[in-house]
This record gives C-alpha cells, structure tokens and sequence, in this order.
C-alpha cells in the first residue's frame, strides 16, 4: 500500500495529493503540464516535497524531517524515451541494476524476463540498433530486473506510434498479470489506462483525484 499527502511548489506551480493506492496498476491521467511526472518525481525520490508525507507498506519515505533518497526506495523508473544507456549493449543495460542486488534481493531472473517480453534476440545489440519498441520493452525488461517494489511508468507509449503502442499494450499486461509488481502508470491516453488500470486517478492543475466516471 501506497499512502501519500503531498504539497510540492516549484515557481508559481502547486502539486498537492492525497491517495491511498494499493496492488495492480493505477493510472493517473491529465494534460501536459498538470503535474503527473512531478507527482512520479516525487514518489521516486527524485524531488523533495516542502510538506506531507510518503509512506509505502508501512515505511515512511518522506515526512517534514526523513527523506529517503531515490537509490534507497527500490522503485523502478521507466521513462517514455527508455534512457537506455547508449555504450552498453541489451544484455549489460537489462542486467545493469540486476547486478547491483544481493542474491537474496533478486526477485526475477534474465531468462523468464527475456521471454516475458520477447527481447531474447536482442541481447547483443546496442540501444541504437533497435526500434521505438523494442527500446522500450528492453527498458522494461531492466526495471523488472532491479526487482521493485513498485514499477513507476512515465508516458512510456507516448514516444511511440499507433503501432507500436498497440504491441506493447500487450506486455504491460502480461507484467501486471505475471508479476504481480504494483503498477503506478502516467499517460494522458485514456485508452492506456482503460486496457491495464484497476483504478484511475485525475491529475488537473496540480490537484490529484478519483478519476470520475459517467
């Protein structure tokens, strides 16, 4: 269980939020500029809210005094680019945070990944040699490797075309369904969360709320 209470300014901008959010996938909708990847930010570890207080299953992240840095929480990033790191081939950049675990930490191995997501062709190429979705799908197959806790997903379609979109949706279902790792995805494409999210939430101006529904 997520459990957040944010107050967060930058310039003239305010993001506040209340949620409580618990397994499977969340998706939080809105339009540019409303403050979905500050909220993402935010329960990554990589900005400090002024105010409130972060807490996931029962541990406290961030308060007015204790903040736990984003390399302490074990949530795992994906951005709509991938941020693949470019010297590195596919299989050095899957198991780049992979490596970094203690055996007893590690949740998912390289094989059932690679087939969960079909990437096990790829493994020698570097990121410049693969395709808008293939990017994507190895920067997938990396998170799930850093064994989160919780998988954070930035606009992760939103680089894509129609195509591609339409073979990914796929796999991101196949992760909600095989891992069982809580979701939290961002998109302004309701049609996204409409295929993958048990619950939607609305980010508008700063203000996250239930996502109402006709």
């Amino acid at each position: 269980m997520l459990s957040i209470d944010l107050d967060f300014r930058r310039g003239a901008f305010r993001l506040q939020a209340q949620a409580e959010i618990g397994d499977g996938v969340t998706g939080v909708c809105g339009p540019s500029g409303s403050g979905k990847s500050t909220l993402l930010a935010l329960l990554a570890g990589l900005l400090k809210p002024q105010s409130g207080l972060i807490r996931f299953d029962g541990e406290l992240l961030a308060d007015g005094k204790r903040f736990v840095p984003a390399w302490e929480r074990h949530f795992g990033l994906v951005f709509q680019d991938g941020q693949l790191f470019p010297h590195l081939d596919v299989q050095a950049n899957l198991l780049y945070g992979y490596k970094r675990l203690e055996p007893a930490q590690r949740r998912f191995e390289l094989q059932p990944v690679l087939n969960l997501l079909e990437i096990g062709p790829l493994l020698a190429r570097r990121p410049a040699q693969l395709s808008g979705g293939e990017r994507q799908r190895v920067a997938l197959g990396r998170a799930l490797l850093y064994s989160p806790r919780l998988l954070l997903l930035d606009e992760p379609l939103s680089s894509l075309d129609e195509r591609l979109k339409q073979q990914i949706l796929p796999f991101l279902r196949r992760i909600k369904e095989e891992t069982q790792v809580p979701m939290i995805y961002v998109t302004h494409a309701t049609a996204e969360v409409d295929y993958l999210a048990n619950r939607v939430m609305q980010m508008d101006a700063g203000q996250l709320r239930e996502h109402a529904t006709s």
